[in-house]
Order: structure tokens, then sequence, then C-alpha cells
């Protein structure tokens, strides 16, 4: 059995933007010599590397509620129930310090379990606009941990601390790394990032854009893109039209390499996506996804478009033309790259896992 004077659990859904800060901060609390254990659902059982592979994983039964069909909320609901007495369970077993919440509908049952057994609660809320599921938690929680300095929907009377979003160590090194705009006739190195849908609209927008382009500059780009699996082999023969050089796929294992070369982005605005970004000094244009739950990725995206890191644009917006605009006026004058990255650093939070390791220290301590 782990230690229980000096163990914490944390609690998190199974995509990215819920798994990498668990990760960050599993690591930095382990370094602080604390025994963890992490709860999910079996979607995400035993299915992480690093710090979260190290520790104990427990499942519970959970299941989603918002945009599902009645039947589906129906099931949901039992296992939730389920869940949350699987959760009670585990916590009276172990008798953690706290329990630490990052989101995904895999937390909701051990964090409504932990507010139910009076136990020290930290939810930390990756986006700028907090989540349904965080607004009814924060109300019980002992502390609420943001990434971003304004967050919507936050009720500002109850205890919170600004932390930013915790990257991926191996991220945010990259920080310091010298950001080296291509020269005249250099390649010009373009990542697309279409997050877990995959972004259907960079499949379609960026090869036309591509076509607006003179030969000259077309043969400069070398382009790494992130698709769905079902466009990579129509990307890859839309791509033999033209003389760029590409690499295509629907996933990379190897991002902290990619970023290090990488002189622009082109991204969806998930909170982990921009974040990491600009940890890396990279210069990019946000295409937020027009149906995150209160339009939350545009608001992820717009500080770094006010302190003229990045473009903004709205999915509707765009267009061919415009990406194509954006790649000439760039490539004809590469200095406001530098600009572009040295403004994306200026506001990049590289310590958040330090200081929501803290957070949660001093919490436990309490």
């Amino acid at each position: 059995m782990a230690s229980k004077r000096k163990l914490i659990i944390l609690t998190a859904g199974g995509t990215g933007g819920h798994i990498y800060p668990a990760e960050a901060l599993a690591r930095k609390l382990k370094e602080k010599g604390y025994e963890l254990i992490f709860i999910t659902d079996k979607r995400g059982l035993n299915n992480y590397h690093g710090t979260l592979s190290q520790i104990k994983n427990i499942s519970v039964l959970s299941g989603p509620l918002m945009g599902k069909s009645k039947i589906t909320r129906l099931t949901s609901l039992i296992k939730l129930a389920l869940g949350l007495i699987q959760s009670m369970f585990i916590l009276l077993k172990y008798r953690p310090l706290c329990v630490v919440g990052f989101g995904g509908y895999a937390s909701f049952p051990c964090c409504v379990a932990a507010i139910l057994l009076k136990k020290k609660l930290v939810l930390h809320e990756q986006n700028s606009v907090m989540s349904r599921t965080n607004r009814f938690l924060s109300k019980y929680a002992t502390i609420i941990a943001t990434s971003f300095s304004q967050t919507k929907f936050l009720n500002k009377t109850l205890p919170n601390v600004y932390c930013g979003m915790p990257v991926r160590e191996s991220i945010s090194k990259l920080f310091n790394q010298t950001y080296n705009p291509p020269k005249s006739a250099e390649n010009f190195n373009i990542l697309i990032l279409g997050g877990s849908q995959g972004a259907k609209i960079f499949s379609q927008t960026v090869p036309e854009a591509i076509k607006l382009l003179s030969m000259e500059n077309q043969k400069r780009l070398n382009i790494t893109q992130q698709c769905r699996q079902d466009d990579v082999e129509k990307l890859q023969e839309e791509y033999k039209n033209f003389p760029c050089q590409t690499t295509i796929s629907s996933f990379f294992n190897n991002m902290p390499e990619i970023y290090a070369q990488t002189h622009l982005v082109i991204s969806r605005s998930g909170a982990s996506s921009v974040t990491e970004i600009a940890a890396a000094g990279i210069p990019a244009i946000f295409v937020p996804l027009p149906t995150s739950a209160d339009d939350h990725q545009s608001t992820n995206a717009k500080p770094y478009q006010d302190c003229g890191g990045a473009f903004l644009i709205p999915q509707n917006d765009f267009t061919p033309q415009k990406l194509a605009d954006i790649i000439n006026d760039i490539l004809s004058h590469p200095k406001k790259l530098q600009t572009l990255s040295d403004n994306m650093k200026k506001i990049a939070i590289i310590d958040a896992d330090t200081k929501l390791a803290d957070t949660v220290e001093n919490i436990s301590r309490g």
C-alpha cells in the first residue's frame, strides 16, 4: 500500500490537455518525495508514459454527458454514480492528503468523492474559460489553479491562484533555445497541428494556399503536418504536385525535436497547444475550433494575438488566400518572425509545474 503520510491522488480524463499538466505535476511532486496514485477511467488506465506510468493507476467508472443522446446520458449517469462509490472507497482506503483534479469526465467521480469525504481538493483549469464541470466543483474546492491570468466564469470570491499551464519538461527546455528565422533562400519550416481531431480544415486549406505561392516560395517550404489518419494518403498525393518537402502523419512522437526546427506553427488553440508553442517561442497562426465549449479556444489564443506573437484567425476567415498572404509577407520580411517569437516568449510561463506543485504542497500541509 502507498504511504499515507505523503500521498496525493491525481485524477484526469484521457485527452492530452488534461494528461500533460497531470504528468508535469506528477513529475514535480515525485521529486518532492510524495507518493502518488492516478485515477482515470478504463480508456486511460496504464496507457501513459513518463511519471504517470510509474505510479499506481486505478480505473473507475465514468461517462460523458455533454452532447450525447438520452440513452448515452442515462448510461453515463449510472456509471458516474458507480464511479463515485468506487472513488469513495479508494479515498477511504488510501487517505490522501489531497486530491488534484485536471478535468475530463473521468475525473468527476473522484473529485465529488473528495468533496463528500471533506478531503482537500485542488482543481486545475487548463482553459481560459472555466469548464462547466469545474464551475460546479469549484464551489466546494479548497483552491482553483488557473492557466490564464484572466479566466472566464471563475468566481473570484473563491480561493484561486494563477499558476499557468504546466508543459512537458522536454518542451519547456526549448524556451532557452535561440530562434533563428530562415535567411533568404533557406527552408521555411511550417508545422501544422490539427489536434486530436486532425483539423480537416487544415488538410483542405493549406494545399490550396500553397498553389497561390510563387514557385520560388513553394520550393522553400518544408511542411510537417499532423492530420486525420483518413487524410494521410490523400494529402501525400496532393503535396506531390508541389516542389515543397513534406512529412505527413496522424501522430508524431518526437514533438520537442520538431518544435526545435519549426519557424511557424499553424494550429488549433487548445490550452496545451498554445502554451507549448509559446514556451518553445514559435510564431503561430491559431485557428480556434469553432465548436469548442463556450468558444474557449478563441479566448485561449487571444492573449498571444494581443501580445503580438501570433495570428488569430476564425475558421470562417481561414481561407487559402489569407494564409498565402501571411506566408508571402513573412518570407518577404523574415525579421517579423523574430519579433513574433520574442513576443511569444514574453508571456510564456515555463515554471507552471513548479508553481502548481508548490500550491498543492502548501494545501497538503495546511
